[in-house]
């Protein structure tokens, strides 16, 4: 699969949810102090992401 997510520890020792395509990081999700937090964010991308509105900035 082209497309992933990945959950590695920062330098500040917070789980980190990576979205990865072709192995090129798209964005990542702020830093959490368990790994079932970074979990839980990835659900809610999974979940909430492809119902979400796109703005355009002016």
């Amino acid at each position: 699969m082209a497309h992933y997510f990945e959950i590695k520890k920062n330098k500040k020792g917070e789980h980190v949810a990576y979205f990865k395509y072709n192995s090129e990081t798209m964005f990542w999700t702020e830093g959490y102090s368990s790994k079932k937090s970074a979990l839980n964010a990835i659900e809610s991308i999974q979940k909430n992401g492809p119902t979400a509105e796109i703005r355009e900035a002016e």
